[in-house]
């Protein structure tokens, strides 16, 4: 596949980070991308903007507000979008809500018990919601496929015990949505980008004196996760963990920067 020329795609949780990169990434190969997020207007890191970007970079950027945290918003979200669209080609779970305060180090019982909500209600739950409620219209689909953005954190240690929980769960649940999307010819993968200089991380890094030069941008990441959706050998791969920075490699990836950082990111 060269390009994403009439393709429909959705990116849950693009006013910024990850899914604002993915959706831009999918607008450059010309797909049809819609925004979601709750973050709405000219700001920097709002969907509206993030549409507008996509389509500056060659696609039809489309911005729909959604609370994922609501299974009505959501729920009105997909008949939107079947509604106007008649189907639906990429599914990217992305959106994802950072506790406040971010819920970094101590224990668990450091933490008010609302981080589990914020890291498995929405990051986990609402894809699963999502998931529910896009099946019809990918059904409709000649080429429908499917990446849940997770984390290293479903391997190993990062940040608290609740986010590992849910990435943990989001792994699982993609490789077994896999397992049952595959009768219908439809590949799902798990995405691990690595160290990402999303705004909330460079808001942190500028007040910490943190070197972020290493580190993925997320247009890198998206580019990544378009590379793979665009791929003959996607349902192949389904049910697996797809790492950006061997994506990065196979496909001959760069940033906007001319960067690909490639060192693997985990919590040793």
């Amino acid at each position: 596949m060269d390009d994403l020329q009439g393709q429909i795609a959705v990116v849950t949780g693009a006013s910024r980070g990850i899914g604002k990169g993915t959706a831009i990434a999918l607008g450059e190969k010309g797909a049809t991308v819609y925004v979601t997020g709750r973050t709405t207007g000219d700001g920097d890191r709002t969907i509206d903007t993030t549409a507008r970007l996509v389509t500056e970079a060659g696609g039809d950027g489309r911005a729909i507000p959604c609370d994922h945290g609501s299974d009505d918003d959501i729920a009105a979200l997909f008949e939107k979008i079947g509604k106007e669209a008649g189907r639906i080609d990429i599914l990217v779970n992305n959106v994802y809500k950072i506790p406040s305060p971010p819920a970094w180090g101590g224990g668990y019982w450091d933490h008010p018990i609302q981080v589990w909500d914020d890291q498995v209600g929405i990051g986990l739950r609402a894809h699963y919601v999502a998931s529910w409620h896009a099946a019809q219209w990918m059904f409709s689909s000649d080429y429908a496929r499917m990446i849940n953005v997770s984390s290293p954190g479903g391997q190993s240690y990062h940040f608290s015990s609740s986010y590992g929980a849910g990435k943990a769960g989001l792994d699982r649940l993609t490789a077994d949505m896999a397992i049952e999307l595959e009768p219908k010819g439809i590949p799902a993968c798990i995405l691990y980008p690595g160290s990402v200089a999303t705004e909330f991380i460079q808001d942190h890094a500028e007040s910490q004196g943190m070197d972020l030069s290493q580190s993925q941008t997320p247009l890198l990441v998206g580019r990544a996760a378009t590379s793979l959706l665009m791929s003959e050998d996607m349902m192949s791969r389904s049910g697996s963990i797809q790492w950006v920075e061997d994506l990065v490699l196979e496909f001959d990836l760069y940033d906007e920067n001319g960067s690909r950082p490639t060192e693997r990111y985990r919590n040793r």
